[in-house]
């Protein structure tokens, strides 16, 4: 007995019950069992009959045939199992010329017993099958259970790959099934995906069971099936939670110009608008931030600064370093880069976290940005003059232009090709040579000077830094506190929180958004930034403390210690 086929059994209702139950095409099904069956045909009767297997929709049965070349003479013995001579065929009763083909159905089936005896009685010793059915419905039934399990995964497979490959870059959601080497096995239902370990948010962490959405970052036609690889760590994951949220942005009216990340910390998106009357910031944030927020809780508190997107470049890299304000800016257009110039104050602001800020603006922007403090910059001005004014030639107009075209110190001058000095106005070809070779030998001075510098740059710094807080006044305590800058303090002071303990003790940031026109989100950071600050300058004041006594006892000590024997 074949697979399926029973006493009478109709094969129907099964294909269609497996076309349903895996998604595949009821005539792949068809076409699987009358591969399986054929298979085992071959198998049975032997590889070197000409074989037909066809599904009979009618009776709900695999049908099975072998076909018979009618020949005038049998010349070759390997081809004699398919071919039949005229006369031999006259003999049967069939009338037959060379070239003619003839069908027989082969009877395999219980209750085609009575035609199986009727036919191996009339033609048995030309088909010569009777020695072969009795085995062949068990035959049939294994390599049919074979063939179908494979070729049916095998369907399987290839319409998970062709509904996935056409979800490439959107977002699915799933549930979070196993965990296989830090892996993380997502099921679909339909399908299960993979959410490697390079793809993963640090600090997120998941148990099966868990809720997951993310980005169908690729999908791979491999052996064992799809692989659908998923990602949440990647930008795309980002722009594509923010189209979801904002209408405007999936109607084309607001468009998501760039979009920086560091997955798990912070992120930057610049957008623009194709209608003047909609506000492409205030449209991805939202009615009081319910936009930004809910995907801001998706990304499980990561913090997305949106800026608004600029065809010019500098002010769209000043929009990209906020929350920091700019002084001005220097573009060298042949290197594709910046020199960012920010009040002292706001340095460590534009820089950010590690550099978080100014690294996540430089990727939004796709411009190298260095950023230097007005101060900074004085200094490197007045190192740029002491050191190129001794070179051969020099005058205080051309070390103006040599600073402007990026030459700052005499290494500057003697690592240039001599091709590109010849290009900086006013400076004379002929004195090129001497130049470098005076400027080769002024690099060892130039390094000592700014290692000087530096190093009084940081003790200052420093002592900066530990100043007693008893010394410092409520303006300079307050713009300690991360993220207060000039404008944020003179808001502040406006609105009557002069001191970072009002900051602390206002309870309702809202009031304190609305009041200071910073809004919730700022208001909220700010606090919790003066909260910060209050628990650091204790342990700062516990510290200048405890020197401070510990100094003053050294002090009466050595005064109370009388003088040595022989000292006066």
């Amino acid at each position: 007995m074949y697979a399926g086929s029973g006493q009478g059994l109709n094969l129907n209702l099964v294909i269609d019950q497996v076309a349903k139950d895996k998604g595949i095409d009821r005539q792949v099904i068809v076409d699987l069992l009358e591969q399986a069956i054929l298979m085992a045909a071959k198998k049975t009767f032997g590889q070197e009959r000409e074989l037909e297997a066809h599904y009979n929709e009618e009776k709900g049965v695999v049908e099975v045939f072998q076909v018979l070349t009618v020949v005038d003479e049998i010349t070759d013995p390997l081809e004699a199992p398919n071919q039949l001579t005229v006369e031999d065929a006259k003999a049967k009763g069939i009338e037959a010329e060379a070239g003619d083909e003839l069908v027989f159905q082969i009877f395999y089936r219980d209750e085609d017993a009575a035609e199986a005896r009727a036919q191996d009685e009339r033609y048995g010793d030309i088909l010569n099958l009777k020695t072969f059915r009795r085995g062949f419905g068990r035959i049939a039934a294994q390599t049919a259970k074979q063939v179908i399990l494979q070729r049916t995964r095998d369907a399987e497979r290839e319409n998970i790959y062709n509904e996935f490959k056409d979800r490439k870059g959107d977002i699915v959601t799933g549930t979070v099934r196993r965990f296989e080497r830090g892996n993380i096995i997502v099921d679909l239902v339909r399908a299960e995906a993979v959410l490697p370990v390079r793809e993963q948010v640090p600090r997120e962490s998941y148990r099966a069971g868990d809720r997951i959405q993310a980005y169908v970052a690729d999908v791979l036609r491999e052996s064992k099936g799809p692989q659908i690889v998923l990602s949440r760590a990647s930008v795309h994951f980002l722009t594509k939670l923010f189209e979801m949220e904002v209408p405007e942005i999936a109607e084309g009216v607001v468009v998501i110009e760039a979009a920086a990340r560091e997955p798990g910390a912070r992120a930057k998106i610049a957008v623009s608008s194709r209608d003047p009357d909609v506000d492409p910031v205030g449209a991805c944030v939202g009615m009081k931030g319910s936009r930004v927020q809910a995907v801001v809780q998706e990304l499980r508190g990561e913090k997305i600064d949106i800026v608004p997107w600029d065809p010019e470049p500098a002010r769209f890299v000043s929009s990209a370093l906020q929350p920091a304000e700019v002084s001005r800016i220097l573009i060298d257009e042949a290197n594709n880069a910046m020199e960012i110039i920010v009040p002292d104050d706001q340095l460590s602001l534009a820089i950010g976290r590690r550099g978080q800020n100014v690294r996540l603006a430089a990727q939004l922007t796709g411009w190298k940005l260095d950023i230097n403090s007005e101060s900074r910059v004085k200094e490197m001005r007045e190192f740029a003059q002491r050191s190129l004014s001794q070179l051969p030639g020099m005058t205080d107009t051309l070390v103006e232009v040599l600073y402007a075209h990026g030459f700052r110190k005499a290494k500057d001058i003697a690592d240039a090709a001599p091709e590109v000095l010849e290009q900086i106005p006013g400076l004379d070809k002929d004195l090129i040579p001497a130049m470098q070779e005076k400027a080769r030998s002024q690099i060892y001075d130039d390094a000592e000077e700014l290692a000087r510098i530096e190093e009084e740059r940081e003790a200052a710094r420093r002592a900066e830094a530990r100043r007693h807080p008893d010394e410092l006044s409520q303006a300079e305590r307050l713009a300690r506190v991360r993220g207060v800058n000039p404008r944020v303090a003179e808001q502040l002071a406006e609105a009557g929180y002069t001191k970072v303990e009002d900051l602390v003790q206002e309870e309702d940031v809202n009031k304190l958004g609305e009041q200071t026109g910073l809004g919730p989100k700022k208001a909220r950071q700010i606090k919790q930034a003066a909260e910060q600050y209050l628990e650091e300058e204790a342990k700062l004041r516990a510290e200048l403390d405890a020197e401070r006594e510990k100094e003053k006892a050294a002090r009466i000590l050595e005064s109370a210690t009388p003088p040595s024997p022989g000292t006066e």
